[in-house]
């Protein structure tokens, strides 16, 4: 099972889940909210990062998984 961060990102009309060394999209989904949950869940199967972005690209937020593994000292 490939170990990396997961990523959601819209492209070609889609919205796309792909691990971290994958070279093709695990998923894909007409609505982004599918799309984040389904990358929510592969993220929480890996213990790693999901990585949620806008349509345009940009970060629009970053959930680690377990919690415990997050790096920051703040809560939220």
């Amino acid at each position: 099972m490939v170990k990396g961060d997961v990523d959601t990102y819209h492209e070609d009309g889609q919205w796309k889940n792909k691990p971290e060394g994958n070279e093709r999209a695990s998923s894909t989904h007409e609505v982004k909210a599918d799309a984040q949950a389904q990358g929510r869940e592969m993220a929480v199967d890996r213990g790693v990062e999901h990585v949620v972005k806008k349509q345009d690209g940009t970060i629009g937020e970053k959930n680690t998984y377990p919690r415990s593994r997050d790096p920051r000292d703040i809560e939220g």
